[in-house]
């Protein structure tokens, strides 16, 4: 599975406004196996919707 940074790194408390992630989330994604990677994109996808960010990538 890919990793989900889209190159926005900003954060909104301890969130990720381009992914979604948490710091610690970010750190730990490559020992991550699918099913907890799959858990964590779901609630990043939820947290993006909370803070209102669109998860997109910066235009170059």
């Amino acid at each position: 599975m890919k990793d989900p940074c889209i190159s926005v790194c900003k954060f909104d408390d301890d969130v990720c406004i381009g992914c979604g992630r948490t710091k610690r989330e970010i750190k730990g994604w490559k020992k991550l196996d699918k099913s907890d990677r799959k858990a964590i994109l779901a609630q990043a996808q939820q947290r993006l919707r909370s803070l209102g960010a669109t998860g997109r990538r910066k235009k170059k």
